[in-house]
């Protein structure tokens, strides 16, 4: 069953291509109320792939998430080609729903070259094969859940979780705000890395702003907080394959006025920094 989601995400990161600088892309309903911002953010980085030299590399992605996304409509990614110099390749997307855009979002493309390098240590963890794998909630208690609710907590999907400390997301306590978690994609996938790049985007966006919920209790699934990602930066590194388990180490230094900030250093086994992530989401508490 992974091997079939994960040919599924696949496909939805291979666009329809419609104009030299226009493509479109499908949505996939994984459990939430609006498109995943995970496959907003690996569309467009595909996107603009498709319109730069395969020599060149993305290394750096920001975007803004500006209206939810319509799981039931087609997304189309206009990519402006805003500048291609001796090194370096600028594109701009903009992804467009119903007419009106839904994120905003500029990559940065280098061709390979040496320097100098230094890099963050990863931190000591458990290795993923001593992690016990998640479980299924109990058939009676999964019942009991929105159908959309239990769809996203399926543990069939095609990004696999090892957290190193675990925690019931039903039912959430107080903790520090860092965490550490592997992940891979469940199957393998070949060896383009522009669509190692594309799924690593995809999969950056998971447990990143729920990182800033650790200290007040509080998850994506409590009735009376509303969450949803603001903005999203990701710079990659070092070479990498998605399909390969790599530790996802989150932080979250500060939240306030509705709003939390969570960063994430991306280490593949063997120690390499291969990626960092920043987001702000809000996290509101609803009155009702």
């Amino acid at each position: 069953m992974r091997e079939t989601h994960v040919s599924e995400l696949v496909e939805l990161l291979q666009l329809e291509r419609l104009e030299d600088n226009l493509f479109r892309g499908q949505s996939r309903d994984i459990g939430t109320k609006y498109v995943f911002g995970g496959q907003v953010l690996g569309q467009a980085l595909a996107a603009a792939q498709q319109t730069v030299d395969p020599v060149r590399a993305a290394h750096s992605l920001h975007a803004y998430f500006l209206r939810a996304g319509d799981i039931d409509a087609p997304i189309v990614y206009s990519v402006e080609r805003a500048r291609d110099g001796g090194t370096f390749s600028s594109r701009r997307v903009v992804a467009i729903q119903h007419g009106q855009p839904i994120l905003n979002g500029s990559i940065s493309f280098q061709v390979p070259e040496p320097g100098f390098e230094h890099q963050s240590a990863m931190p000591e963890v458990p290795r993923p094969e001593d992690i016990e794998p998640l479980q299924p909630l109990p058939p009676e208690r999964l019942a009991r859940l929105p159908e959309k609710i239990q769809r996203w907590l399926g543990v069939d999907a095609p990004v696999e979780f090892r957290h190193v400390w675990p925690q019931d997301k039903l039912n959430p306590v107080k903790r520090p705000p860092y965490q550490h978690i592997w992940f891979r994609i469940a199957a393998p996938v070949g060896d383009d890395p522009a669509l190692h790049r594309a799924l690593l985007a995809y999969a950056s966006d998971f447990n990143l702003i729920g990182t800033a919920t650790l200290p007040h209790g509080i998850s994506y699934y409590s009735h009376n907080v509303q969450m949803a990602s603001l903005d999203h930066a990701l710079w990659f590194h070092r070479p990498f394959r998605a399909d390969e388990w790599l530790l996802y180490s989150f932080d979250s230094p500060t939240a306030q006025a509705g709003r939390g900030l969570a960063r994430g250093q991306i280490f593949s086994r063997d120690g390499r920094l291969v990626a960092s992530t920043a987001q702000e989401g809000l996290i509101r508490l609803r009155g009702d």
